[in-house]
């Protein structure tokens, strides 16, 4: 909580006094305190180890890598905030995603050739089926956008109230009993799969993810490493060709209150609904709203540098209402979409605000513009944003 007050106190500081006060309807996440009808509550996700190796009921070994285990990461918070998956349901979207894809978010060239512009770990051919679920646009499961966000497949995967198909296609919360069946026969009620039986091999797979990345509610788990995963690829946090540079960092007059103040970000104007991405590998600080920057989303990093890892914050302001599909705690992976653009707060129109702290958000800003150049930010495409020398592209004043 009181890391809440910090970041909301950094954020009216650095955006100046509101002039006026404006309500905010403030969704409250669903408790994971106590039982539920999926079971025991799932504790949080700490930070993640480099591999995981478990064994399947068959004895195969399955090795997992960071990114496998970023997209688990995924599916245990997403599960932990659906009222009614419980530890349960988190085991059975676990074994669905290691037999649907091997935890990997899968595009699909030959069915849907755009899918490859999102970030991907491989690519796959089942029909038109696409992500870490290997769901199907045309089955009504979601846009290719949507299909290949690891957080968004794990909301349709549990669906229930909250689902983003509200029970059609059916997610786990949508399946009568789906907890009095054996997890694997859960699982493939969802999946409805031609190969029913796959699923129930992985659950000591899935019980080893589970137990190495939380820990009981309540307790401390002595035998997990703390030390954040480092991460050294940096992508720009708007698709390319989406976006217009407009105000950059330093002293203006704020278009809104008219009142001089430190502009403490870069702008970056994009159509309403553009996917804001993930600057880097991190963890969700905070998302939740704030009189100036509207609907507010913070993401603390560990980067590689050349005298050893270092602590960055990015906050993007403006975010649309109900965009945002990470919460608190969440790991997401750098180019990953963690909300879209909007106008929400004190904006003149749809924008991106984004600011960079070195050495956390309580920290100063910097400006984003010659950091991100030292830093050569990728597009999803892999082709450089900005050139070595920082410049942008035209800049108008809003």
């Amino acid at each position: 909580m009181m890391r809440v007050l910090a970041v909301v106190a950094v954020v009216v500081f650095l955006f100046g006094p509101p002039t006026a006060l404006t309500a905010y309807a403030v969704l409250a996440p669903a408790s994971s305190n106590g039982c539920m009808s999926g079971g025991a509550a799932v504790g949080p996700v700490g930070a993640l180890p480099a591999e995981l190796t478990a064994s399947t009921t068959g004895g195969a070994l399955v090795q997992l890598d960071r990114a496998q285990l970023r997209h688990a990461a995924t599916i245990i918070s997403t599960g932990s905030r659906t009222e009614g998956v419980g530890r349960d349901g988190v085991l059975v979207a676990l074994m669905a995603a290691l037999t649907e894809s091997h935890l990997r978010m899968l595009a699909n060239p030959g069915a849907y050739p755009d899918s490859t512009t999102y970030p991907h770990d491989g690519t796959g051919q089942d029909h038109d089926s696409l992500g870490l679920f290997q769901m199907r646009p045309a089955a009504g499961w979601g846009t290719i956008a949507q299909l290949m966000d690891a957080g968004y497949q794990a909301a349709a995967f549990f669906g229930g109230p909250t689902g983003p198909n509200h029970g059609s296609p059916r997610g786990l919360l949508d399946i009568p009993d789906w907890q009095q069946l054996p997890k694997g026969a859960a699982a493939q009620a969802v999946e409805v799969s031609a190969f029913p039986d796959r699923y129930a091999q992985y659950e000591p797979v899935a019980q080893a993810i589970l137990e190495q990345l939380t820990t009981t509610p309540g307790a401390t788990d002595a035998k997990r490493d703390d030390a954040p995963f480092v991460s050294s690829r940096i992508v720009f946090p708007l698709p390319a060709d989406t976006w217009t540079r407009m105000s950059g960092f330093g002293v203006r007059t704020h278009p809104v209150t008219g009142v001089r103040t430190l502009h403490a970000g870069t702008d970056y104007a994009a159509p309403a609904g553009t996917s804001v991405l993930a600057l880097a590998d991190g963890v969700v600080a905070y998302a939740g709203p704030d009189p100036r920057a509207g609907n507010l989303l913070v993401i603390d990093h560990t980067l590689a540098g050349p005298d050893g890892p270092q602590h960055v914050a990015s906050a993007y302001s403006h975010l649309s209402d109900g965009s945002t599909v990470v919460t608190e705690g969440d790991h997401v992976t750098a180019g990953s979409q963690v909300a879209q653009v909007g106008s929400t707060g004190q904006s003149t129109g749809p924008h991106l605000h984004l600011q960079i702290h070195p050495s956390g958000f309580d920290a100063a800003p910097t400006d984003p513009e010659p950091w991100l150049a030292a830093h050569s930010p990728t597009a999803l495409d892999g082709s450089t944003v900005l050139p070595a020398t920082g410049s942008c592209r035209t800049e108008t004043t809003p």
